[in-house]
């Protein structure tokens, strides 16, 4: 047993000196290693460069000791590359990648937000910081973001109500009628983007968004010329008491009500 654990125990010292002083090419092959001690050796090895790091960082079975390690050893002199693979790695703690995420660039957010192996908690640290950011994005950027966001990001590009990025977010698969309709009852909403969820393909039907349309003081007068008609004699009354409405719109309410007879 004593001859067993001593072969044990040189074996052990012979693979961690080998580990310390192996040439580059072959420790593309060692990285691989799925000891989580022998990998913390590596580290230590002078000739371990940024692309074994970038090889070891696409493991999705490191340790967050190693990981801090990685971190640790490299803080000083993080390449881009390194900070986008250490926050793309499942194991890196909330901590660090919330250390991380305000270095990485607007699209590489949004790309970690789509990627396919980052973790709930990855997304939405991605997502937060991203959201951050909103307000001193450009237009142009905004317009991309708007096709490529989650249903958050969207939803705030949604408010501010510019017409050019509001089309664009109409289009959005993932954008939800919540924001919409939310937009619609708040102070950014315009005639101009009133009548694009009017007029849009996708939107236009839906009852709450129709009503929120009505109960809007900007809303154009043809949407209510147009939809008046249709509702219920019920939901008219309610809406031409309840509402918001100029004096155009109020005539209207009351033409429409004389017309049914009732008033």
């Amino acid at each position: 047993m004593d001859n067993l654990t001593s072969n044990y125990d040189l074996n052990l010292v012979k693979k961690l000196q080998h580990g310390l002083t192996a040439g580059g090419d072959e420790l593309f092959q060692l990285i691989l290693d799925p000891d989580s001690g022998f990998l913390q050796t590596l580290l230590k090895n002078p000739h371990l460069n940024e692309d074994h790091l970038l090889v070891l960082l696409k493991r999705r079975d490191l340790s967050e000791e190693l990981i801090n390690s990685i971190y640790r050893k490299n803080k000083q002199s993080l390449s881009h590359r390194i900070i986008l693979a250490l926050v793309k790695n499942p194991t890196t703690s909330g901590t660090l990648i919330r250390n991380l995420l305000p270095q990485l660039r607007l699209f590489e957010l949004v790309d970690l937000i789509n990627f396919p192996g980052a973790t709930p908690d990855q997304k939405l640290a991605a997502e937060r910081t991203l959201l951050q950011r909103l307000p001193t994005t450009p237009l142009g950027n905004k317009i991309t973001l708007a096709r490529r966001g989650t249903a958050n990001i969207i939803g705030e590009l949604l408010k501010e109500g510019q017409p050019q990025l509001f089309e664009v977010c109409l289009n959005n698969p993932q954008l939800k009628e919540a924001a919409i309709y939310q937009f619609l009852r708040g102070a950014t909403a315009s005639a101009e983007t009133i009548s694009m969820v009017a007029r849009h393909n996708r939107w236009h039907q839906r009852p709450n968004l129709r009503l929120a349309i009505l109960k809007n003081p900007k809303t154009p007068e043809i949407w209510f010329t147009l939809w008046l008609p249709k509702i219920h004699l019920h939901v008219l009354k309610q809406l031409a008491v309840s509402c918001r409405s100029n004096p155009a719109q109020k005539h209207l309410f009351e033409v429409e009500l004389k017309n049914r007879g009732g008033i």
